[in-house]
């Protein structure tokens, strides 16, 4: 019997369901090793990981005794399902009429009278990478994406093979993996990755949607190459689940496609995040934010900065103006992180009344924002701590957990959600229509208290907060909230389809930027990657008391401004730092951008990233990358320090014709060939917005 649903084919070979076919990428020939493979991986506390595996998650206790009991098909969902003596398990498939993706996951049941433990479950499995097996290794490579703070979305492509992936015996001992550990889901990679098979040139891309830990491995058996992917274990996360009888668990969900190229792969991802993103009506024109933290009031905000930004702002045309961290607390300004959780206004920096604020920056015709850290208080903020009582935290060996002076709360906890849920209300009752969250450290392991495991207390906990976050947005649809975790630590779609944008970085250096901006839209739509742009470099954390007009515009350069707008163009524009002090040349630049940005809406919406250049990474002095749709292609291209002679191909269109569209003011030489477009930006760092028409 053999079974096909949107680009894969099992087959039932001696009593178990095999796949046979992963979108023709994934391929097992030899039918006599194909029960071998199964495409659920599950371990059982006490039961025997049967084989030769060192670290590798394969041939766990079930993976050969779970046998087909049955399938059903709709047309966009197929559910097989298979079971052990122990254990049932339903592999759910769901497809979606307008991309090749698949969303993958699995539910398990306790069919027993007693107790298991689970200490490892796959979302997904797949056997068959290279048409030789380990024999291709030298020509399969991995495009892993290296994250952390500063330097997000940085792919790099390895083969197998210096990797350590080796065509030995019938199996090796080394994993090609991916992993985390903790709150902060993406601190050192992404949960997604490219396989890239230089033989066929197929490409097969996928993403784990788990807000916390997760693990992948690529590794051989039987010299055939397996992927499993999914969310925590045992042996690498320190999660585990007690699973009562007739109980059940669900596994994080994973996407997976496969196409001829990465901008086919990225594309179809593109168009899958897009189902999975929860909808926001005020934020569907995508509207520029002023947020005045990065290189202007840092920690310090008072009411008389905002009152003298707010003005020069507005009359840019940004149409929201966000407060950040400091709003809060009667405290010096060193000291509200570790003081943070109450979440009152603070008359010390706002004598008026935060409300004052907000009526302030709505007069201007701007809607206001305020910045949270909802997960956490400060290590000094005694009276939240004796408030909520000790079991609204993380412990972690009994203790309760303790990083850069926060302490971390459990959302399952009614008090910690009914306090956060007054604050948003109060929040909301001074007029604020956008909220920032942001999510400064990382919690480690998870939280052992009330939990199995202190990865389980970790997925309950984030499962919670997403929840409760859920309800905000039903209870308050004016308001837009924003994700943030020290910028781009928490690049993970199931955190990122709760929010309708999020902090791509940190990164305060606007020529180190591009190398972000130019990948981010392979692991965030473009309508959700916020992208900072302060043309106005501050010197330090005193930037009112050392900056003037003068001063500023001595050193900040018409090109400084440019390239900072063309960083954030195709994404979601946060603009930051003292643009009141630019000369007007300079600020009609600004807002130049700001009006281009905005027309560009709808194009967002509906275009796939394009990256002519392939990824972009810190040694490269030029870069480029764009988003297609229709007949246009709107490609920003930078120079970071080269000599400004760039020629971008592009094969797989026809050029019909090419202009600068910002800043309309630009004289470089742009020419172009029917598949490709050479600019001259001139040596020293250059960026300009091309408009690309298509045969």
């Amino acid at each position: 019997m053999k079974m096909h649903f949107k680009g894969l084919e099992f087959a039932l070979v001696g009593g178990k369901i095999v796949l046979t076919d992963c979108f023709g990428t994934a391929v097992c020939k030899d039918a006599e090793k194909l029960p071998n493979f199964n495409f659920v991986e599950l371990q059982i506390a006490g039961e025997n990981h049967a084989s030769h595996c060192g670290a590798k998650m394969f041939e766990s206790s079930e993976w050969s005794k779970l046998k087909y009991i049955s399938y059903s098909e709709t047309q966009n969902k197929l559910e097989i399902v298979q079971a052990s003596e122990l254990v049932s398990v339903a592999t759910h498939f769901e497809a979606y009429d307008d991309t090749d993706v698949l969303r993958v996951w699995n539910t398990v049941t306790n069919m027993t009278d007693k107790p298991i433990t689970l200490e490892h479950i796959s979302s997904f499995v797949c056997c068959g990478f290279g048409q030789n097996g380990t024999e291709s290794v030298n020509n399969l490579y991995l495009h892993k994406f290296y994250n952390s703070w500063h330097v997000e979305c940085q792919p790099v492509r390895s083969s197998f093979y210096n990797l350590g992936l080796f065509n030995g015996n019938e199996r090796c001992m080394k994993r090609i993996s991916g992993c985390n550990t903790g709150s902060w889901s993406t601190k050192e990679e992404l949960p997604q990755a490219i396989i890239e098979d230089a033989d066929t040139g197929r490409f097969f891309m996928f993403q784990i949607e788990a807000a916390g830990s997760w693990y992948y491995e690529i590794a051989d058996n039987k010299k055939l190459i397996y992927l499993n992917i999914g969310g925590p274990n045992s042996n690498f996360n320190g999660w585990s689940k007690v699973i009562q009888p007739h109980g059940g668990f669900v596994t994080e969900k994973v996407a997976i496609v496969a196409g001829d190229s990465i901008n086919k792969v990225v594309g179809e991802m593109t168009k899958y995040r897009r189902h999975i993103v929860s909808a926001c009506k005020p934020d569907k024109q995508l509207p520029v934010i002023f947020n005045e933290y990065m290189h202007l009031s840092w920690d310090n905000p008072n009411e008389e900065r905002t009152k003298k930004l707010v003005p020069s702002v507005a009359e840019l045309g940004a149409k929201y103006y966000v407060i950040d961290c400091g709003w809060h607390d009667d405290c010096p300004y060193t000291e509200i992180y570790q003081k943070a959780g109450k979440w009152q206004p603070s008359n010390l920096r706002f004598p008026s009344g935060i409300k004052a604020a907000v009526d302030f920056i709505k007069s201007y015709g701007m809607k206001a924002g305020l910045w949270l850290e909802p997960e956490i208080i400060g290590c000094k903020c005694s009276e939240m701590e004796e408030y909520y009582g000790d079991d609204a935290f993380f412990y972690r060996n009994g203790k309760k957990t303790v990083t850069s002076n926060r302490k971390f709360l459990d959302f399952r906890n009614e008090k910690v959600r009914e306090y956060m849920s007054e604050t948003v209300a109060r929040i909301a009752g001074y007029g604020v229509e956008y909220l920032k969250f942001d999510y400064n450290q990382d919690c480690g392991t998870g939280n052992e208290r009330n939990a199995d495991s202190a990865g389980d207390g970790l997925i309950e906990h984030t499962n919670a907060f997403l929840g409760w976050l859920f309800d905000m947005k039903a209870k308050y649809p004016a308001l837009i909230f924003e994700g943030c975790a020290s910028g781009g630590c928490r690049l993970d779609y199931k955190t990122l389809s709760a929010y309708s944008l999020v902090s791509t970085s940190d990164q305060t250096d606007y020529k180190k930027y591009p190398h972000i901006a130019a990948n981010i839209f392979s692991a965030v739509l473009p309508e959700q990657a916020a992208v900072w742009s302060y043309p106005v470099e501050s010197l330090g954390m005193d930037v009112f008391d050392v900056d003037t007009f003068e001063t500023v515009n001595a050193r900040v350069s018409t090109e400084q401004v440019v390239m900072n707008m063309v960083n954030a163009m195709l994404g979601r524009m946060h603009l930051a730092s003292a643009v009141h002090l630019l000369s007007e040349e300079k600020r009609a630049l600004i807002k130049e951008g700001i009006e281009l940005c905005n027309s560009l809406v709808a194009f967002k919406r509906e275009a796939l990233p394009y990256f002519p250049c392939g990824f972009n990474d810190f040694n490269k002095r030029e870069a480029a990358s764009g988003l297609l749709s229709g007949k246009t292609l709107e490609l920003a291209v930078w120079n970071m320090g080269g000599d400004g002679e760039i020629k971008i191909p592009l094969p797989d269109i026809t050029v019909k014709g090419v202009r600068i569209a910002y800043p309309a003011a630009a004289s470089e030489k742009v020419t172009f060939e029917p598949h490709s477009v050479n600019i001259s930006l001139g040596k020293g760092y250059k960026a300009r917005l091309l408009e690309i028409k298509i045969l």
